[in-house]
Parts: structure tokens; C-alpha cells; sequence
């Protein structure tokens, strides 16, 4: 039981979900640090792990009440530090450029002469969404209004974090990989692209009601 000196649980800065935050920014940085030297399977496990911990700490949260301003605020920041910056990651590896180019002569992919993959207008148009949705959340909650995530917002989250696990696979296996899995990472991209500049949209119009309403 809290004593009157005691904050209430919720209300306390490094509650459970609060941890698990500031945690999956830890895993993020090692993973970035590693990825360089190739080690993808190390950080397609440091990805998933960090993954998880937003899927926990929200439920945590809810839960047991531990929403504080501090989670709200970094929550989201941790979610586009782990994301945005495996996209930029995945960008400068040119594996990942050209997905189809087999040089194996076994290789029977129909695509194998499509010039298809991370292509960098992806990622700028996904890092460019982020920072403008952070931008007007800043704005909106500032002046009190409610700026909580959507469910295309929800959806584009989660097939991120589905997706680029895939990446990692596809990198761990080289010249190896199935044809089917490129497809379904390729496929995947293309649709979390559209459900981020989508949601992004869907934010936009939601700030400019929230203005008209206060005018």
C-alpha cells in the first residue's frame, strides 16, 4: 500500500513498462553497433526481442495502470528509433538493393531480372512520415488535445515489425534464400510503405479537425 509521501504506481518514472522502453532503445543502439560487422543473426534476435518489449510494455501499461507522460513520450521514440533506424540500415546494404540479381545458375525466380528491393526513396518517404507525425503529436498534445495512435497507425507498426525480421532472414541466407520469401518481404514492404504515408495522412486530417473544432 502507498503512504501519502509515496507517488502512486502509475506515476512513478521507472515503472515496468517505462523500463522496457528505455530497454528496447538499449537493444536498438547495440543492434546498429553490430550490424556494420554483419552480424545479422545476432541482431535479427535483438530486433525481435525489441519488438516485443512495445508489445509488453503497452499491455503492461494498461494493465496494471502504469501510463505516465515520460512512457508517452518515449514510447513512440523508441518504437521510430528500432524501425526508422533499421530502414536506413537496410539502405546501405546492397544485398538488399536488388533482391532478384542470382548469380546462382539454379536460380528459377521469374523476377531474377526485375531490379527490385530497399529502394532509399522507401526509407526517406518512412523516416520523413515518422518526423512529421512526432511533430504535429508534440503540437496537439501540447495544447491538450488527444493524439492517440490509430489503428492503421497500429497496423503499420506491426507489419514493420513482421517485415523487417524478413530482411534479416533473407541477409543470414544470402544466395540461398527462396525466391518466395524475397517475394513476401518485397510484398510486405511495398504495403507497409503505403500504410505509412496512408497513416500519415489519417493524422493530418485528424490535427486539422482537432483545429477547427478549437476555432
Amino acid at each position: 500500500m502507498s503512504t501519502p509521501n509515496e507517488p502512486y504506481p502509475e506515476t512513478k518514472l521507472w515503472n515496468v513498462p517505462n523500463v522496457l522502453t528505455m530497454a528496447r532503445i538499449v537493444l536498438a543502439i547495440v543492434m546498429f553497433a553490430i550490424l556494420p560487422f554483419k552480424f545479422y543473426a545476432t541482431s535479427l534476435i535483438l530486433f525481435v526481442v525489441a519488438a516485443l518489449t512495445d508489445f509488453v510494455d503497452g499491455w503492461w501499461a494498461r494493465k496494471f495502470n502504469q501510463k505516465t507522460q515520460f512512457g508517452r513520450i518515449m514510447d513512440p521514440f523508441a518504437d521510430k528509433a528500432l524501425v526508422c533506424g533499421t530502414f536506413i540500415y537496410f539502405a546501405a546494404i546492397p544485398e538488399l538493393h536488388d533482391l532478384f540479381d542470382c548469380a546462382a545458375s539454379t536460380c528459377s525466380c521469374p523476377l531474377s531480372k526485375i531490379p527490385i528491393g530497399v529502394a532509399t526513396w522507401m526509407v526517406v518517404a518512412i523516416v520523413m512520415r515518422e518526423m512529421f507525425v512526432t511533430m504535429l503529436r508534440s503540437m496537439v498534445e501540447s495544447s491538450g488535445g488527444d493524439f492517440s495512435a490509430k489503428w492503421v497507425g497500429k497496423w503499420k507498426t506491426t507489419l514493420q515489425c513482421f517485415d523487417l525480421p524478413l530482411g534479416f532472414v533473407i541477409l543470414i541466407m544470402g544466395e540461398s534464400a527462396p525466391c518466395w520469401l524475397k517475394v513476401l518481404f518485397v510484398a510486405l514492404l511495398y504495403v507497409v510503405v503505403y500504410l505509412t504515408l496512408y497513416s500519415g495522412w489519417i493524422y493530418v486530417k485528424a490535427a486539422m479537425n482537432m483545429n477547427r473544432k478549437k476555432d
